[in-house]
């Protein structure tokens, strides 16, 4: 009954949803907070700030409240590894990026994530087009980060600067934790 009064709530709901829904319910379980990262290829940016965000997570002990995930607006490199400049930029700072297979976004992310966090102005339209149904859900990472000196997370597909593109990334997850702890009150 659980069940079926879950998926006529979300009519696009799947299984696993709806039975993960119902083990929570019964357990008295917060529901998990879910946040998925947009970026152009998902090679670079966004699984790059995805792994940043998912050890950041570890660190607080809140692994098993709040779900990463990233994708692209493009589809280009659907099925691909990340980029290897961002693999090893995160194994500089032991950040263990195994695991990682690149998609592009779906319909039903919108209802499967609490946030979807573009990279760019560009990603940012895209998911607007896309996700018309979900506004709210839907900010450019850089918009959350104090003292940051630029507006976007400059691309390093093109720049070549993956340093950089972790130091802004490392800094903006910092202030989206800080975000998401105060808001859920974690």
């Amino acid at each position: 009954m659980l069940i079926k009064t879950y998926l006529n709530w979300h009519k696009t709901c799947t299984i696993t949803t709806a039975l993960l829904f119902i083990i929570r319910q019964r357990l008295n379980m917060k529901p998990q907070i879910k946040i998925l990262f947009v970026c152009l290829g998902n090679i670079c940016r966004s699984p790059m700030a995805e792994y940043i965000m998912r050890e950041k997570i570890r660190l607080a002990h809140l692994d098993n409240q709040i779900f990463t995930d990233s994708a692209g607006t493009s589809g280009w490199h659907d099925g691909e590894n990340m980029h290897q400049e961002t693999a090893k930029i995160l194994t500089k700072y032991a950040i263990d990026n195994r695991g990682f297979t690149s998609r592009k976004i779906r319909n039903s992310d919108w209802q499967q994530f609490d946030y979807l966090i573009a990279m760019d102005n560009n990603n940012l339209h895209d998911l607007e087009k896309f996700f018309t149904k979900a506004p709210s859900k839907l900010f450019q990472i850089t918009t959350i980060c104090e003292d940051l000196a630029c507006d976007h997370i400059p691309d390093p597909w093109y720049t070549g600067n993956f340093q950089q593109t972790y130091q802004l990334l490392d800094k903006c997850c910092d202030a989206l934790l800080k975000k998401i702890r105060q808001e859920h009150h974690l």
